[in-house]
């Protein structure tokens, strides 16, 4: 029998407290979340390996480092309402669902979206919603987020994504084509119409499928947003 608990401890201690990350709330979060529990059973031994692993529908579950890099940087905290965009497994809702006070998770298929509900269900992470449909241009009628973290790249940040933020809050994402090295960007709320923006270096995500992503060919869909400080440019 693996004893997860150790390899959880020790991915915390290795891979994420040894690459700078220490806000306390997520580390006691990574601590918590059984990731073994996300990722098909057939990977279950590998759960805390240093890199993205391949679930169902021919997506992945990103690298544990990744998952908290996003998650600090996005400031999510105590109490917050957070938007995730491209639940998959439903592992990095799960964590921020262990910090902050209710999680909307959108998931465009739907057996991922089945699945990551039936483990928040089954976990009893009832602060936590996964919702079947198409995320790239958020949920206004629930906004605003304290924090946004989209799991997928897009061409460009969406406007639409970046209204939905509360002020101060902020939305990390991959930006860049499709199978490309791609930035991982923030932007942050620091008005009614400015944004402020920050690389936090290469990643490489699945696209962001969708009315303000790609589509399904890997093609621009949406236009970017005009050349002010509301766009992020990369």
């Amino acid at each position: 029998m693996a004893d997860f608990a150790a390899q959880r401890e020790a991915m915390v201690a290795r891979q994420i407290e040894a690459r700078g990350i220490r806000n306390p709330h997520l580390l006691r979060a990574m601590r918590e979340v059984p990731r073994e529990a996300f990722v098909p059973d057939r990977l279950a031994f590998d759960a805390y390996a240093d890199s993205p692993l391949p679930i169902e529908a021919d997506q992945t579950i990103s690298q544990p480092y990744i998952v908290a890099l996003m998650i600090e940087a996005a400031g999510v905290g105590p109490g917050g309402k957070v938007l995730e965009i491209g639940a998959g497994s439903g592992y990095a809702a799960a964590v921020i669902g262990r910090i902050a006070g209710s999680v909307i998770a959108i998931e465009r298929h739907g057996a991922l979206a089945a699945l990551a509900a039936e483990r928040m269900a089954r976990l009893g992470y009832d602060n936590v919603a996964i919702v079947h449909g198409d995320g790239s241009a958020g949920m206004p009628e629930e906004a605003p987020f304290e924090a946004i973290l989209a799991a997928a790249s897009g061409s460009h940040v969406p406007e639409a994504l970046v209204r939905q933020l509360a002020l101060g809050g902020a939305l990390v994402m991959p930006i860049g084509e499709p199978g490309a090295i791609q930035s991982l960007v923030k932007v942050t709320r620091t008005g009614e119409d400015d944004f402020a923006q920050e690389d936090l270096g290469p990643v490489r995500f699945v696209p962001l499928i969708g009315e303000q992503g790609w589509d399904e060919r890997g093609r621009r869909r949406a236009s970017p947003l005009n050349r002010s400080s509301t766009d992020p440019e990369i």
